[in-house]
């Protein structure tokens, strides 16, 4: 002490830029933030400040103990018939309907036909069950729970299947009155299963049927996943999966209104309304407090600030090319790669619809955290996987909460504060972190 003393003594101008650099690190630790500024510190000075991630959660889900450790009833030794599951839609709008598929023919003990993935041209889709999913695994997975063919008995192999209308209508849909007398009459049907049958109301052995074919059986092809690993190991680590939903379509299928948004934007949105013309006056007002609204990257970018998500974290942007006003989200958050930057080679550029799809969804529930701005078949699927495999840094933003707040008229820090508090206490409840058909509730 007494050298270092001298040291200052004998140096002065030491002494006085040293004293200088401390009184001025003191005032700007105190200022106010600037009254412009929406943004709020994102750590102190000590980096002890928490993110959202730190909260302490009250509950977790995790799978059900009736689908992984229950004992169920052996399948028939005969079956009624055989069905096959027809899917239509994105990757994970069919996952979804294959699952439900599934449950159903378990339900009515009957035998899965491998599922017909539809070709669409609206999602750019060309690539079927086995172009995305390894069969062989599919196969094996099911078993006990389900059996699953490859192939048809040679006396109906040369027969397409009867289409039994499962189509959404008023009340509850039943399978068993509805479509196990076309079962048994044709001996081969396909389905879509309804949205309207739900499926708290099959029998625990069915469930576990969906609940296994969803979470436990369906792993992509190895050449799929071979790229898909690729693309996660070019990715900067640690990173945020981010599932933004801000396209044209979208937009327009949701009836909001937007300001500020660019004239190429407008355009896109306008070419893509067809006859859903936007909400006005009070309806608008209400639609968007009711959380119908996409996020824009702006208000995304606003609200990952809020949680105290840093500016320089490695974000993946877990969505497709025509995501408009991306840069309301990257000129904040400058660290942010997608599929197409990292994947250049013929094998990426030769994909689909569903393969790219595939990459999105591998990449998000192996990322080490997930935040979704929609709540989609993809988001619910992802987020219900993260919580199988034990992966909670899972959160859908609340595209409500930010209507509500803005609405009462918050804004900059008082806005985040709000957001903070409503996202930090959907985080401890577990709100939204995995589908309630498969998965229980529990208390930490």
């Amino acid at each position: 002490m007494n050298q270092m003393l001298s040291i200052f003594v004998k140096k002065p101008l030491l002494t006085l830029t040293f004293f200088t650099i401390v009184l001025l690190f003191a005032v700007i630790s105190l200022s106010p933030s600037s009254p412009f500024s929406y943004q709020i510190p994102l750590y102190s000075a000590t980096g002890t400040t928490p993110v959202i991630w730190s909260a302490k959660r009250i509950l977790e889900w995790r799978p059900c103990d009736w689908w992984i450790q229950g004992h169920f009833t052996d399948l028939a030794v005969k079956s009624n018939g055989y069905i096959r599951v027809d899917c239509y839609g994105g990757l994970n709008q069919m996952r979804r309907d294959l699952c439900d598929g599934v449950g159903v023919a378990r339900l009515l003990n009957a035998t899965l036909v491998l599922p017909k993935f539809e070709v669409a041209a609206y999602w750019n889709e060309s690539s079927g069950f086995t172009d995305v999913f390894d069969v062989d695994y599919f196969i094996e997975q099911l078993k006990g729970f389900i059996e699953v063919v490859k192939e048809l008995p040679s006396e109906i192999a040369s027969k397409e299947p009867v289409r039994v209308d499962c189509s959404k209508r008023k009340g509850q849909f039943d399978y068993v009155e509805t479509v196990l007398p076309s079962l048994l009459e044709h001996r081969y049907i396909s389905i879509t299963p309804a949205m309207s049958q739900r499926r708290d109301r099959f029998p625990l052995y069915a469930k576990a049927a969906l609940c296994q074919a969803c979470y436990s059986a369906l792993r992509l092809t190895r050449v799929l996943e071979k790229k898909s690993s690729e693309l996660l190991e070019a990715i900067p680590k640690p990173f945020l999966s981010l599932h933004l939903r801000f396209e044209p379509d979208m937009v327009a299928y949701s009836q909001c209104e937007y300001n500020g948004l660019s004239s190429s934007s407008m355009k896109a949105i306008e070419a893509a309304r067809g006859d859903r013309k936007p909400w006005t006056g009070e309806t608008a007002r209400r639609w968007r407090s009711r959380g119908k609204c996409p996020l824009t990257p702006n208000e995304t970018a606003f609200i990952l600030q809020s949680l105290s998500i840093p500016t320089n974290t490695n974000i993946y942007l877990a969505a497709g090319d025509g995501i408009m006003e991306l840069e309301g989200l990257t000129s904040v958050y400058t660290n942010v790669v997608t599929k197409s930057s990292l994947l250049s080679g013929e094998d990426f550029k030769i994909m689909h619809g569903n393969t790219k799809a595939a990459l999105d969804y591998y990449v998000s529930i192996n990322s080490d955290s997930y935040v979704a701005t929609y709540f989609g078949n993809m988001d619910k699927m992802v987020a219900a996987m993260r919580a199988y495999n034990g992966l909670y840094k899972t959160l859908f933003l609340s595209r409500k909460d930010f209507a509500d707040f803005t609405s009462q008229g918050l804004k900059g820090k008082e806005l985040m504060e709000a957001l903070s508090k409503a996202h930090r206490d959907d985080f401890v409840m577990g709100r939204g972190s995995a589908l309630p058909d498969c998965f229980c509730d529990f208390k930490l």
